[in-house]
């Protein structure tokens, strides 16, 4: 019996779900430019969301590695 061709000649391997960090990143900095807004220092802690958001998705992508 003939194999079944793949896209492009590629071997059939398992897929891996990675979890996807991008969603932190964007949360911190509208969470941050919103709690900003209310103290007057809208870009200040949109920088400080960006930051926090950065470290959670940086977190998640260790996690996500070691997993395998």
């Amino acid at each position: 019996m003939a194999r079944r061709a793949t896209p492009f000649g590629m071997a059939n391997t398992p897929t891996k779900n990675p979890i996807a960090g991008g969603f932190f990143i964007a949360a911190g900095m509208l969470g941050g430019a919103i709690l900003g807004a209310f103290n007057g220092q809208p870009s200040l802690y949109m920088i400080i969301g960006l930051g926090l958001g950065c470290a959670a998705a940086l977190a998640i992508w260790l996690i996500d590695r070691r997993r395998g």
